[in-house]
């Protein structure tokens, strides 16, 4: 596991967030000594208003095991210029802050590449003794400057940005350009424009109409130029921003062909996660991670603790290649449930087709791990995910088992990634995402969108009409379409769009995408009929976010097809958008 990791904050009001952010504080005062009360405080305010700043505040922050702050940055997004610009990178002194420092900065080149901007500006304290009387300030200023050479950012030269404002300053910042790799030459016109919105946004009561007139006007070199190369040859090699979603992490769940039901009809078999494996990996987009464990709580935090102990127990106590069916279903009478295993499996199972047995619960506790490694990457700076696992897990509700899932991996990731801001799930599974559904039913900060076959035909019968909205905080965060017996891949995708714009209107931190194949062509379990061509567009038209995205493997049976589905799918995912490969 990760000595730390460093995850985006956006939401200043979640417990987790507001007892990271007077950390960070604590450091700010540390390194910025001279920074007034009220300009730390103005941070929150920049990161809860970004109308009235006119840029976007991100505040990332790395974190060890307990979520001590070891390091952070605080990212600004000018989106009507494109331009993203670094207002602080610190971190705590100390033996244990080795490489935090690079590794954010890393996470924030990879942030301005997925908005698509131009590069990253950030103001740096000159190296020049002409320019800083104080010897001991330019040692650090040096220091500071070649640790930002190394990934190709140097100061802008040929202008007058480095002019005090007021004659008596001392030390007046150069500004510095990270092109990102991309070998941007700044035209004087565009340069303009990024420093006047510099000056009039970060220093709105500082800076003088005049001071910035006199600074644009020192802007004649067409493009604008950047200094040399100081602190590096020039000829090393400069650390390279790969893409983040050229490398993918995938985990997959490592246990699950320990559960495999050998009888006749049963169809969700070890042979699902072959054929998928072997179709993506020509993608060369994915890298295979291990998964890590996980304490039971962020189980039963989701699970009834009754039914986790239960499906333990039994699944220890039954031998090998022995399998109970629920075949009874008792009116669950909370003060007098049935004593009886066989019939205690009814009491916790939605239907009569997903057995118990020796290993059902060693596989679905393992997928459990796999969503939740998954989860805690995204946390780590990955902007996607793959959790490829079986047993599924979207029809498990807080008490029940049914549709061949027994813990609800999607529910467990949101539920983890909900301390640290907004999840919305998107399940694109055939049938309904009851569990998803009944799990935050009542919750307003995980958004919970279904599409999927109507249950009056379509597995679980009962759930996922259109007129099931949420209740109580949650009434409006629950979004079912359920759609008719025989559909194209044209038409799915209307459907797609209403749930993606839903998703857009909400403005999660996190989405989990529920993912199913099972909407596939000659599906044993479905009605519809998508290709892999509209496999692609699905995948395409789910590239274009810009949310962390987790996705958690559920259903797909047709294992002829299966994988040549998954690997279109994915296809058209690192297609366009932020999911583009370079």
């Amino acid at each position: 596991m990760a000595m730390f990791k460093i995850r985006k904050i956006t939401d200043t009001y979640l417990p987790s967030n507001s007892a990271a952010i007077s950390q960070v504080f604590n450091i700010l005062r540390l390194h910025f000594p001279s920074v007034k009360e009220e300009k730390i405080n103005e941070i929150l305010e920049q990161m809860k208003d970004p109308l009235k700043y006119k840029f976007s505040v991100s505040l990332f922050v790395a974190e060890d095991g307990r979520s001590n702050v070891k390091g952070f940055a605080i990212l600004f997004y000018m989106p009507d210029k494109n331009f993203c610009y670094l207002d602080y990178l610190a971190v705590k002194p100390g033996r244990t802050s080795s490489g935090v420092g690079g590794s954010i900065y890393q996470r924030l080149r990879e942030e301005a590449q997925m908005l698509k901007a131009i590069g990253i500006f950030m103001e740096c304290l000159p190296d020049d003794e002409k320019l800083c009387k104080d010897k001991k300030e330019i040692k650090q200023n040096k220091s500071r400057l070649a640790f930002y050479e190394k990934y190709g950012a140097r100061p802008i030269i040929g202008t007058k940005y480095e002019t005090n404002v007021n004659p008596e300053d001392d030390c007046p910042p150069y500004l510095v350009f990270d092109d990102l790799g991309n070998d941007i030459r700044l035209s004087s016109l565009q340069a303009k424009k990024i420093i006047r919105t510099i000056l009039e946004r970060k220093y709105p009561n500082y800076c003088p109409e005049n001071y910035i007139k006199m600074i644009l006007s020192s802007v004649r070199d067409n493009p604008v130029k950047i200094r040399d190369f100081k602190y590096i040859i020039k000829e090393r090699p400069i650390e390279k921003n790969v893409h983040v979603t050229n490398e993918i992490p995938l985990i997959i769940n490592d246990k699950h062909d320990v559960h495999h039901i050998k009888e006749i009809g049963y169809i969700e078999s070890p042979i699902r996660i072959k054929s998928i494996l072997k179709e993506i990996e020509k993608l060369n987009a994915f890298k295979i991670r291990p998964s890590r464990g996980y304490p039971d709580k962020y189980i039963t935090q989701v699970h009834n603790i009754k039914y986790f102990n239960y499906f333990k127990t039994i699944c220890d106590k039954l031998p090998e290649g022995k399998s109970i069916y629920p075949y009874v279903f008792p009116v669950r009478n909370k003060t007098r449930p049935p004593r009886e295993a066989s019939v205690l499996a009814g009491y916790y199972c939605i239907d009569t087709f997903t057995p118990i047995n020796k290993n059902a619960f060693l596989a679905a506790r393992s997928g459990a791990n796999c969503a939740l490694t998954g989860a805690e990457l995204l946390l780590e700076g990955c902007h996607t995910a793959y959790a490829l696992v079986r047993p599924p897990g979207h029809h498990a509700e807080k008490d029940v088992f049914g549709g061949f899932c027994y813990f609800n991996n999607c529910a467990i990731a949101a539920n983890f990634l909900s301390k640290y801001g907004k999840i919305a799930i998107l399940d694109i599974d055939y049938h309904h995402g009851n569990g998803q559904q009944q799990i935050f039913y009542d919750r307003k900060d995980v958004l919970t969108i279904s599409i999927h076959g109507n249950p009056s035909f379509a597995y679980p019968y009962f759930t996922g009409f259109a007129d099931e909205k949420g209740e109580g905080e949650g009434q409006g965060f629950n979004l079912n379409l359920p759609l008719k017996k025989e559909i194209s891949g044209k038409e799915y995708i209307i459907y797609l769009k209403k749930a993606v714009k839903a998703i857009k209107a909400f403005n999660p931190d996190y989405l989990i995408v529920s993912l199913g194949f099972d909407p596939a062509k000659g599906d044993p379990t479905g009605t519809w009929s998508l290709t892999s061509a509209d496999f692609a567009n699905n995948g395409a038209e789910l590239g274009k976010f810009l949310y962390p995205v987790l996705f958690v493997q559920e259903g797909g049976y047709k294992n002829r097809t299966l994988g040549v589905n998954a690997r279109n799918f994915f296809q058209g995912y690192l297609s366009t958008g932020v999911s583009k490969k370079l």
